[in-house]
């Protein structure tokens, strides 16, 4: 191994000026001369390397790059350029190896960090990325860059005051950035500030962002504040423009479920996925939508003839789900072996569904060893934990009951009145009214608990109601209150993760009509979940828990459409102005009721904040 001479460091920098300028054929001739003179030399072969991968050489330049490595090995700028060539032919995993690598060589190398963070933030991986690109704007706070990527592992994780914070400092050093205003505007819709986000997103369009994501993310935030018709006509607009856009087909055909006909978004969403036959991804996004509006047939229809020419586990996975929808679980079952076949034990999600299909078929010790397999993929997987509890009880073991602890950690909390109320009473009753304002919605959403009823659009804390604001206040004090007498179990998938304070990642407001009911469901996002008694009907009020459990939540009892017929562990009548707190895998539901009063609650979950 050698250095290049000062006349082959010119003709280097030369190449490297071409490689800039985008001439890689000329960088590519300057580099090849190079290498044959000083064949040992790792900036010769690096050059090299760089110049052929711009040309689309990858196996040669793959293979240049190991040259270089073997020659430099722990040379950070090498390591960065060669993780950047393995991003772009699609390794992204073997890229996070060689930034690890860059960054533990040169601890202050910023750019190493920044690109170790945005790979890690592509693989979902937010704790690392999370740390990679906090060390990144720590070593260079005036890169735009590093700090909207930590806003973006903020937002992804959760934490949107960080995520905010971290975005307004990237628009501090890049103030017509379109991306960072349009990321900021989705923070904001996120922490319930939607017309500060409406003026984030326009500022992405006056700096030209052009990207259908910004004009989705609008029809959202433009729901979340009532204004329905300019909602409707913008995703209208959406979907003309960008065709191929596959979310712009979902948020419409979303929105005109709830506040429009459920029929026309069938039949816009039906006409738009015949109209592009070879869109496969907006054939599955349809797919999904008539799976969730329980149109099963249908769905099964167009699965069949979409695998006809696209094959993959999760088009067998959705025709499972449509053949169990329509009572054919045994036709399902081969389809669950073939795709964990292709899956492995690599996808909680898969394996999920699989759990699901094989405790309907009774097959209880299978279904828990798989919901065994996810929790260890996915210790904090709600919906894991809740088939374990579930299997766990089919097959008389007694770790259910220590899983689900229904009698500890299902309690009904007394919530006092913000400051500035003289009464639970004159709270609630103002409550009420600001809740009332926002339930616009003719029915349920597609992919939701509740039936005959209504759910407020987007987040609900957050938005400049003040009586909204003080609910928020009253309910996390009340929440941290009860938090801070709770005992920690590092065993324990729900006491391990105990901390004095909450982050809400959901919040929302039901309206159930009469013969309305919640089916039972769990929380996937959450740690813990809710339910606040803003206003109950007389019938509810008046059910005496024995032989009328009208309105009533219980506790325990799976999904019907399981078909284990097995009755709720527990059931709580619920009272005015108090709050209902559970771990967010316990399922839960809620009896219906018939009154002309509706039952009107708010909703949230939460995750610990350290």
């Amino acid at each position: 191994m050698h250095a290049l001479t000062n006349s082959q460091v010119a003709r280097a920098n030369r190449a490297f000026q071409l490689l800039a300028a985008g001439d890689g054929a000329g960088a590519l001739a300057i580099a090849e001369g190079l290498r044959m003179e000083a064949p040992s030399a790792p900036d010769a072969l690096h050059l090299w390397a760089l110049s052929l991968s711009m040309t689309g050489a990858m196996a040669d330049a793959r293979d240049a790059f190991k040259e270089t490595l073997a020659l430099a090995p722990k040379q950070p700028v090498i390591l960065a350029n060669f993780a950047r060539f393995l991003r772009q032919i699609g390794q992204h995993d073997d890229a996070l190896v060689h930034l690890r690598n860059a960054v533990e060589y040169a601890p202050t190398f910023a750019q190493g960090w920044l690109e170790l963070g945005q790979v890690a933030l592509g693989l979902n991986q937010l704790p690392l990325a999370t740390t990679a690109l906090e060390r990144a704007v720590a070593l260079d706070p005036s890169s735009p860059r590093a700090w909207h990527l930590l806003g973006s592992a903020k937002r992804d994780a959760g934490d949107y005051e960080e995520a905010e914070a971290a975005l307004r400092s990237a628009l501090k050093r890049a103030p017509q950035s379109p991306s960072a205003w349009a990321n900021l505007g989705a923070t904001l819709r996120l922490l319930g500030r939607s017309h500060e986000a409406l003026e984030c997103l326009a500022k992405a369009e006056q700096f030209g962002a052009q990207e259908p994501e910004v004009m989705d993310t609008t029809v959202g935030t433009l729901t979340d504040i009532g204004e329905l018709e300019q909602a409707l006509k913008l995703a209208g607009r959406l979907v003309d423009r960008h065709p191929s856009f596959v979310s712009g087909h979902v948020t419409r055909a979303h929105l005109q479920w709830e506040y429009g006909s459920g029929k026309h978004s069938l039949e816009e969403f039906r006409s738009s996925a015949e109209a592009q036959s070879d869109n496969d991804r907006l054939q599955v996004a349809f797919i999904g939508f008539l799976l969730g509006a329980r149109h099963a047939q249908e769905a099964l229809d167009r699965i069949s003839s979409l695998r006809r020419r696209v094959d993959d586990p999760v088009l067998m996975t959705y025709q499972a789900n449509a053949l169990e929808l329509l009572d054919r679980s045994a036709e399902a079952a081969p389809l669950y072996a073939a795709a964990h076949q292709k899956l492995g034990d690599k996808d909680p999600a898969f394996l999920n569904a699989y759990v699901r299909h094989l405790l309907t078929c009774g097959e209880a010790k299978h279904a828990a060893q798989l919901a065994q397999d996810a929790v260890r993929l996915d210790p904090n997987n709600q919906e894991a934990l809740a088939y374990l509890a579930t299997a766990w009880r089919l097959l008389g073991d007694e770790r259910e009951h220590w899983l689900c602890k229904y009698e500890r950690d299902i309690v009904l909390l007394d919530v006092p009145p913000p400051t500035g109320y003289a009464s639970v009473s004159e709270f609630l009753t103002e409550l009420e009214a600001g809740l009332l304002e926002l339930h616009k919605a003719h029915t349920e959403p597609v992919i939701q608990s509740l039936r005959k009823g209504s759910q407020t659009p987007g987040r609900l804390f957050g938005r400049p109601v003040p009586v909204i604001d003080g609910a928020q206040s009253a309910l996390r004090a009340a929440i941290e209150q009860w938090l801070s007498g709770l005992d920690r179990d590092e065993l324990h998938p729900f006491r391990r993760r105990h901390a004095k304070g909450i982050r809400f990642t959901g919040s929302w407001s039901v309206r159930l009509r009469s013969h309305g009911n919640h089916v039972n469901h769990i929380h996937p996002q959450g740690w813990i979940s809710s339910a606040y008694y803003v206003s109950l009907p007389p019938s509810v009020k008046a059910a005496d828990s024995k032989e009328d459990q009208s309105g009533h939540i219980q506790f325990g009892q799976p999904p019907v459409e399981l078909g284990l017929d097995l009755p709720a562990r527990r059931v709580i009548k619920p009272e005015v102005g108090k709050l209902a707190l559970f771990p967010s895998y316990m399922w839960h539901g809620t009896v219906p009721f018939d009154d002309e009063e509706p039952r009107i609650t708010i909703a949230f979950d939460m995750i610990p904040r350290a």
